[in-house]
């Protein structure tokens, strides 16, 4: 392997899914200069009639892309969807398949971004109520998961990234009139990534009713905002076709489409591989 000539696995994810028809359609598109390497074979599989023969399927090539991975004989990997219904089903321990590489590859300090053609996400919070956000805001983890990203911009061609911090509450709370987060929380963790990232520029805390149009516009190049749905609703409002979600912190990157198995349409032609390409795109940069 070589930085010319890049080898990029891939796994089919649930075969009753539309997993083999967007990396059908994905591949003819990709840069011929590297070689992508498929994990594991092909089941039978009735499409949209997922079964446990397709979920040990998934299981096992994922299995064998993180251990690819770790030896080294591949550079990065991208991931079709799997159906965590499924796996849950075959023994699968873990909440996705985030978790499952940073388990394999024996990284704790990792954490999941989701990244399009416009607008690049970091999550403080992931999946939790609403209602418990404010307690869950932790200064260190905003820096850790901050850190995480930079290095992720760094990685796949940003030298010097842009990373805007964005606030909890309406006006970044006005001085502490609609809440301390900004003051208590926040901003010790803007300041914190500022002076331990000094080759990066940290704004913030940002209004988050304009900090995500300010990155699609150019300003930002990603950023860490404090819960789920304040960075997906405007992620896929821009980048819906094309948004991938990517494991930070591995030594060689995982990525997936950020879409599911989408049972209801597969086999029926009508799936569409754009994030899929994306997701080889961004692995390929991640090497080069």
């Amino acid at each position: 392997m070589s930085l010319e000539s890049p080898v990029i696995g891939y796994t089919l994810g649930d075969q009753a899914g539309i997993g083999p028809e967007i990396i059908r359609k994905a591949l003819p598109q990709l840069d011929p200069r590297a070689e992508y390497r498929q994990m594991g074979g092909a089941v039978q599989a009735t499409p949209g009639q997922p079964t446990l023969e397709t979920a040990h399927a998934a299981l096992e090539h994922l299995e064998l892309a993180a251990q690819a991975l770790k030896e080294g004989t591949i550079d990065a990997v991208v991931t079709a969807p799997v159906c965590k219904e499924g796996l849950h089903a075959v023994g699968f321990p873990f909440p996705g398949q985030t978790e499952f590489f940073a388990a394999r590859l024996g990284v704790e300090n990792f954490a999941m971004c989701l990244t399009g053609r416009h607008l690049t996400v970091g999550l403080g919070t992931i999946h939790v109520a609403l209602h418990d956000v404010p307690q869950l805001l932790d200064t260190a983890e905003l820096v850790r998961i901050g850190t995480l990203l930079a290095d992720f911009l760094q990685r796949t061609g940003t030298a010097a990234p842009r990373l805007a911090v964005a606030a909890l509450n309406p006006h970044a709370g006005e001085n502490g009139a609609f809440g301390r987060e900004e003051i208590d929380i926040i901003t010790p963790a803007v300041q914190e990534l500022q002076r331990t990232l000094p080759g990066c520029s940290i704004s913030g805390p940002c209004v988050p009713d304009c900090v995500y149009r300010d990155a699609v516009e150019g300003l930002y190049d990603a950023v860490l905002c404090p819960y789920h749905d304040q960075g997906l609703i405007p992620l896929k409002l821009v980048d819906f076709d094309n948004a991938v979600n990517a494991t930070l912190g591995l030594p060689r990157l995982r990525v997936s489409p950020d879409h599911g198995t989408a049972f209801g349409i597969a086999g029926k032609g009508l799936a569409r591989e754009f994030s899929t390409v994306r997701a080889f795109e961004l692995a390929l940069k991640s090497v080069r």
